[in-house]
C-alpha cells in the first residue's frame, strides 16, 4: 500500500514539473527550431579526423536574438534589405559628389559578402566594411552564386582576399579605385568562368543591370545632373535667343 502511494504521488509530481515546463516555454515563446549547419572544405581540411565526425551534419538549436545585431537583420540567402544596407552578393553602388553631377555614369562601387555586408575601397590603403564611402547605396546589382566557382564559399574567399590586398594599395581615381576592388574580387572567383572583368565593364554593366533601392535613390542621381545640364543649356543658348 506504501509502495502505491509512493508511486502515485512521483507521477503527480512528474506531470506537475513538465506541465510548469510546457508553461514557461509558451510564455516566453522560446523558438527551438533545429538548423544543420554544414561543413566548409577549408574546417574539414584544418579539423582531424575525430573533429569532422563531431562537426558533419551536426544540428544547433537557436534562440531567437532580441540584441539587434547585425547578424539579426539578415533573413535569407537572396533578401535585399536597403533599409538596414544588407545586399547579398550583390555590387552596390553611390554617387560621387560633383563628379556624378556631370557623368551620372560614374560613382562609387563596392561589393557585398554572402551576408550582405558591404566592402569598398574607399581610400588609400583603407577598405571599408558596412561603412561605404560617400553615403549609403542608391543601387544594387545582385549576382548569382551559382555562377561563381564552387559558390557561397567561393564568393565570400574572394571578397576577402581582394579586400586584404587593396588595402597594401594607394588609390588612384583613374587607373586603380575602388571599380578595380570589385573586378579583382570577380576575377578570383571567375564568375561566370571569366577573369577578365575590369572597371570600365563593370561602369557599363551596372548602368544596364543596376537596381535603383528607392525613387529617392533615383533623384539622388540624375536630378544634380539635370540641374547641371539645364543650367548649361540656359548659358549657351540664351545668348543666341535674345
Amino acid at each position: 500500500m506504501n509502495t502505491f502511494h509512493a508511486d502515485r504521488n512521483h507521477h503527480q509530481l512528474v506531470q506537475v514539473r513538465n506541465s510548469n515546463s510546457l508553461n514557461l516555454a509558451s510564455e516566453n515563446f522560446i523558438d527551438l527550431t533545429p538548423v544543420v549547419v554544414d561543413v566548409t572544405p577549408a574546417e574539414m581540411n584544418e579539423g582531424t579526423s575525430t573533429d569532422i565526425g563531431k562537426k558533419e551534419n551536426q544540428t544547433f538549436y537557436t534562440m531567437p536574438s532580441t540584441s539587434g545585431s547585425s547578424s539579426s537583420l539578415y533573413n535569407g540567402p537572396n533578401r535585399i534589405d536597403a533599409k538596414h544596407n544588407r545586399f547579398p552578393h550583390c555590387i552596390v553602388w553611390t554617387p560621387l559628389p560633383c563628379l556624378t553631377w556631370f557623368f551620372p555614369i560614374i560613382g562609387h562601387m563596392g561589393i557585398c559578402t554572402t551576408q550582405g555586408i558591404i566592402r569598398d575601397f574607399a581610400g588609400p590603403y583603407y577598405v571599408s566594411e558596412d561603412d561605404m564611402a560617400f553615403g549609403n547605396p542608391v543601387k544594387y546589382w545582385q549576382l548569382d552564386l551559382s555562377k561563381a566557382q564552387n559558390g557561397k564559399f567561393s564568393w565570400d574567399r574572394a571578397v576577402h582576399m581582394a579586400s586584404e590586398e587593396y588595402k597594401h594599395r594607394m588609390h588612384n581615381l583613374c587607373c586603380d579605385n575602388c571599380h578595380s576592388h570589385v573586378a579583382m574580387a570577380l576575377n578570383l572567383m571567375e564568375y561566370k568562368g571569366s577573369s577578365c572583368w575590369n572597371m570600365v565593364k563593370l561602369c557599363f554593366l551596372m548602368l544596364i543591370y543596376g537596381k535603383y533601392v528607392s525613387f529617392w535613390g533615383f533623384l539622388k542621381v540624375w536630378l544634380p545632373f539635370l540641374i547641371v545640364l539645364a543650367i548649361i543649356l540656359v548659358i549657351v543658348f540664351v545668348p543666341y535667343m535674345s
